[in-house]
């Protein structure tokens, strides 16, 4: 697949070409090698299907607070804590908690015993300066974020357990007592480090509010801790002309004592518990090698304290001027949060033979999970529950750039409900783009055609007219169902997609997941296109009766999407089972074991009335989005081939490879269009792109394309 190619160097792919790759790699995925059913898959499958929903499991309320149980698959979840000083962007959303929400809605439908816990990060320098630019306390300024995030969330449907904060009592006792049993075990080190101060603003600067040139690389965007390029940890201080963020300002450096975290005193440890949790656990492949990179040379100490006002208070006599350093303290929020919301959070935080910990985050946050908490944790030797899966997403950009809200760049989490577009859509389109294997870019024409194509014409089309049938032939009741060989094979076809989804699901693959659902839907599309309902009920009763099969199985699998719909689109899934009137039973029946596709709307269910899932996306209305969004900067749509290849490739090169792929992929969509007779300026869209492509390849071959255009022309 093409998320393995390595195309990064000599090529820069960006903006639009590279959404093409995404979307090429995202359908030849949904192609590659279609399963061919056996006669034995196809037996097997209908007698299962015939078992019904007999010793179904019952349907059990979730009761607070959850607890870990005997006997039973104890999963604690967390999401990376957003931090508290602004608001979260499509691209926060999608990389913590809108992933961590999917998996977390289907281990609870797998019946897992499961704790999602989150919150806002609160203590730092950006929460000072967001207080100081406010006019307000840095409290208030917590208080106030944290209610906007809170609210995000609630609207685009994020179930949490529970949402705390880390500005809370039990935070502070918390991560002082682990403080004093990592400094009573000698895993602390003392010294005096030479630090960056702006003198403007009379402070030391935290690693994040001072950026300059990589020492290493040379990337102009270097933070004070981690170059975002080459993945290098960085002393402020080694940074080639630094700035300070918040005044421009050059800074200058200054002595301060500190206290260090042994990490090569814990490095044998840490190695030995990597091995063990990557051996057995789901890690993503950029969590593997973000670890492995700082392992490589050896870990070095990493300072803990920092000389700021806003944090969890160093308790030791020396020190008591001083707060933790964010990522000393900000992942022990998981904890305190954890036992703001119940008192017996040790259950789950000291019990790793029972419990099995995942936690969801954007790549720059990996380091902080796979080497720092969890030696902090380890050197406290309190048997605390330490990370067994890690699940790292890469970014999200907005269309042809990054979001920026100063430049008013791209959809924050409090604009997304102001579009009009429902968050179900919002959660769709953001799991269908989710950056699991590289970068992904979000794209307003794609998100309307997706809409169009795959949710309206695909989803909404084949669950609409199974249920339509339902109503309008059988006056509301599902009729009497005789199967066929063809009607066991498309029950076989079924059944092996929901195989498929349960296995990616649970290796935390959710966007290749995604792709059984729509593999569903467009069988059932087929199966109804090829059998012909509507036309079959006028006929004869052996056509009538074929008719009614074919209805009533239809009814069936729009019955199971609306169950695995559930961890990707909750309001659509409970409006599907709401308007067939489904058993509660049906999603345990068909999720608890290993993929059971089950007749749960036997012949005589009555269903309730049935009413479209989604409405079109309107170009015009795309267009205003498309404006509102896109701020200040010209954005074109389509580089030209100076900015799509860092230096000229070579004839037969890997560009060239790809390239005439994503041609033939776009000539083909192109056609695809046409013949769908989509809107004109989809189409036009879609065509500009692709002569776009042709030119770029022309300009790489040594050729002159204008002939061509003005060929072009003259049509």
């Amino acid at each position: 697949m093409l998320n393995n190619t390595n195309v990064s160097n000599p090529i820069l792919l960006k903006g639009s070409y590279y959404a093409l790759l995404q979307s090429l790699d995202f359908v030849l995925g949904a192609e590659d090698g279609e399963h061919v059913m056996t006669v034995e898959e196809i037996e097997e499958a209908a007698q299962i299907w015939s078992e019904g929903l007999k010793g179904s499991p019952a349907v059990t309320e979730r009761k607070h607070p959850v607890l870990p149980q005997e006997g039973k698959r104890n999963v604690l979840l967390t999401s990376a804590l957003p931090y508290v000083n602004n608001v979260p962007h499509l691209g926060n959303i999608i990389g913590c908690v809108l992933s961590a929400d999917v998996f977390a809605r289907y281990g609870r439908l797998r019946g897992w015993n499961l704790l999602f816990i989150c919150g806002t990060d609160e203590y730092g320098t950006a929460t000072e300066n967001k207080a100081r630019e406010e006019g307000l306390t840095p409290q208030e300024i917590c208080d106030k974020y944290h209610a906007v995030h809170a609210d995000i969330y609630q609207w685009f449907q994020i179930d949490f357990d529970f949402f705390g904060r880390t500005t809370t009592e039990r935070q502070t006792e918390i991560a002082q007592d682990i403080f004093w049993r990592l400094h009573g075990r000698g895993f602390l080190l003392e010294d005096t480090v030479e630090q960056l101060r702006c003198e403007s603003c009379q402070r030391f600067l935290a690693d994040r509010f001072v950026e300059g040139e990589c020492p290493h690389c040379r990337y102009p965007e270097a933070r004070g801790d981690q170059c975002d390029k080459c993945g290098r940890l960085i002393n402020a201080v080694e940074l080639r002309n630094p700035q300070c963020k918040v005044c421009k300002e050059t800074p200058v450096i200054r002595s301060s004592k500190h206290l260090f975290l042994n990490l090569p005193k814990l490095e044998d440890e840490l190695e030995q518990w990597l091995d063990k949790s990557t051996g057995s656990g789901d890690w993503t492949a950029n969590a593997r090698h973000i670890t492995h990179s700082w392992l490589r040379d050896g870990l070095k100490p990493r300072c803990i304290t920092r000389d700021l006002r806003w944090g969890t208070p160093v308790p030791h006599e020396e020190y008591k001027e001083k707060v933790f350093y964010v990522w000393f303290d900000a992942p022990i929020g998981y904890l305190s949060i954890t036992a703001n919301y119940t008192d017996q959070w040790e259950k789950w935080w000291k019990n790793p033979q029972q419990v099995e910990l995942y936690n969801f985050m954007a790549k720059d946050n990996v380091p902080f999970h796979s080497v720092v908490f969890p030696c902090s944790l380890l050197g406290a030797q309190d048997n605390y529950t330490l990370v067994n899966h890690l699940i790292a997403t890469e970014y999200l950009n907005y269309e042809d750039t990054k979001f920026s809200k100063s430049r008013g760049v791209g959809v924050f989490g409090d604009m997304a409900k102001d579009t009009g577009i429902p968050s179900d859509v919002w959660r769709f389109y953001l799991l269908y783009l989710r950056p699991e294997g590289q970068d992904s870019a979000f794209s307003w024409s794609d998100m309307a055609l997706k809409n169009n194509s795959e949710l309206l014409n695909n989803l909404g089309n084949f669950i609409n007219r199974a249920g339509m049938f339902v109503s309008k032939f059988f006056d509301g009741c599902v009729p009497e169902m005789l199967l066929n060989e063809d009607d066991n094979r498309l029950i076989a076809q079924v059944r092996w997609e929901l195989k498929q989804y349960i296995q990616l699901l649970d290796k935390v693959r959710i966007r290749d997941a995604l792709k059984c659902i729509l593999n569903i839907s467009r069988h059932g599309n087929q199966y109804i296109q090829v059998n012909e309902p509507w036309k079959k009920i006028k006929g004869g009763d052996g056509d009538r009766q074929r008719a009614g099969t074919v209805t009533g199985v239809s009814v069936n699998v729009a019955c199971l999407l609306s169950v695995v719909l559930e961890p990707y689109m909750p309001s659509v899934s409970h409006t599907i089972r709401q308007q067939l009137q489904a058993p509660p039973t049906c999603v345990s029946a068909m999720l608890q074991n290993t993929g059971t596709f089950i007749c749960t709307l036997p012949a005589g269910h009555c269903i309730g009335t049935v009413s479209p899932l989604f409405q079109k996306l309107e170009n015009e209305q795309i267009e205003v989005l498309r404006k509102r969004f896109g701020g200040q900067q010209v954005c074109k749509r389509h580089s030209s081939i100076i900015n799509q290849v860092e230096t000229k490739p070579s004839a037969g090169s890997c560009w060239f490879v790809i390239h005439r792929c994503v041609l033939v992929f776009q000539g083909n969509k192109v056609r695809g269009l046409k013949a769908q007779k989509a809107e004109q300026s989809v189409i036009d869209e879609a065509v500009e792109t692709l002569l776009d492509l042709k030119k770029q390849l022309s300009l790489a071959e040594g050729k002159n394309p204008e002939p061509a255009a003005q060929k072009r022309k003259k049509k």
